[in-house]
């Protein structure tokens, strides 16, 4: 069974764009189950015991449009941790194959765009964590994806166990393996050469052989927005990242590339470990 987490605040517009995303990894999945999650603030007047899941409305909003289209949904209510403690104890409760989380776009610096619950989550856990937002168009049928690549080969594995795992792959999945040269988009810049990426080469290899169309592709710029772009020259369906995560003094973060395309992309983007 796909297991899918869809933990709401009280947004409903962001909890119904999670929930049209999770509509199509249930659809894609001949065994599906998607446990929508709201979590008591830990500085609430109530505790998870006095608070009923009716009473939250954009949690109803994403559990019944889900029932709707005859998805099977958990509705649960926890609390008395941090949010993205709770949050995290869920997904190992229920063992989820992949978190949908709604975007937080505020100003200010990245953490706070993201939204510090969104930003601990993504950081503490080596499940794909999927990042949608209010605005997006959430498209259901075939998946086209573009997989933004870098040289590490650990991470670049798990982008492709991400795909290769999708529901219903590889029918109905198309992959683009992008990397993207830094900054060499001048005239002069040496030829962008995909075979000169080792990692990059084996995240090609690895899906083409597990059947899925694959397109390779090369080019130089500034590495976010080249990725945005042509994300949206491919009208993807989501953008698979690989997760960044460096320790010192015990901080994780996620690595600014990774931050600008989440912050930045008008479609899903999905943050596999």
């Amino acid at each position: 069974m796909y297991q899918v987490l869809v933990p709401v605040d009280g947004n409903e517009a962001r909890a119904r764009s999670q929930a049209e995303y999770a509509l199509t990894l249930a659809e894609r999945a001949s065994d599906a189950a998607v446990t929508v999650l709201y979590v008591v603030p830990p500085d609430a007047l109530e505790t998870d015991a006095g608070v009923d899941f009716t009473e939250i409305g954009a949690a109803v909003t994403a559990a019944e449009f889900l029932e709707e289209h005859d998805v099977s949904v958990d509705r649960r209510v926890e609390g008395g941790k941090t949010i993205a403690e709770e949050i995290l104890d869920v997904a190992d409760d229920v063992d989820a194959d992949e978190l949908v989380l709604g975007g937080r776009k505020r100003s200010g610096v990245a953490r706070v765009l993201l939204g510090s619950t969104v930003h601990d989550v993504f950081v503490s856990t080596e499940r794909p964590v999927t990042i949608t937002g209010r605005e997006m168009s959430i498209e259901r049928g075939s998946r086209r994806l573009v997989l933004p690549v870098d040289a590490s080969a650990e991470r670049v594995g798990h982008q492709v166990d991400y795909v290769t795992s999708f529901p219903d792959a590889p029918e109905d999945v198309e992959a683009t393996v992008l990397y993207v040269f830094p900054e060499q988009d001048y005239k002069g810049a040496p030829p962008h050469e995909f075979e000169d990426v080792d990692a990059a080469v084996e995240a090609a290899d690895a899906l083409e052989d597990a059947g899925i169309d694959t397109e390779r592709v090369a080019v130089g710029g500034g590495v976010a927005q080249t990725i945005i772009d042509e994300a949206e020259e491919r009208d993807a369906t989501g953008i698979v990242m690989g997760g960044r995560k460096r320790s010192g003094v015990q901080k994780v973060i996620l690595g600014s590339i990774t931050q600008d395309v989440m912050l930045s992309a008008d479609r899903p983007v999905t943050l596999t470990g």
